[in-house]
């Protein structure tokens, strides 16, 4: 079982791989918003648990498999 420091780090990581592939595409929060019904900023602020049906949906969007989401950008 993880602890809750390295939770909160991975829950950070997650946000900012999140950010880097959107911004990445050049969209801000409210264009893929507007493009998945997903609220980018509440995942960018880590400030809360993100769904794993939420998570493959935002992997979709950026056209890339859930694992390589993963390969970049974790210390887990």
């Amino acid at each position: 079982m993880i602890n809750e420091d390295t939770y909160r780090e991975f829950l950070f990581d997650l946000a900012k791989r999140v950010k880097s592939l959107r911004e990445s595409r050049g969209l801000t929060q409210e264009d893929a918003y507007n493009d998945t019904g997903i609220h980018f900023g509440r995942i960018e602020r880590a400030n809360s648990d993100i769904k794993l049906s939420t998570l493959v949906k935002v992997a979709e969007y950026f056209d890339i498999k859930l694992s390589d989401f993963f390969k970049e950008g974790f210390k887990l």
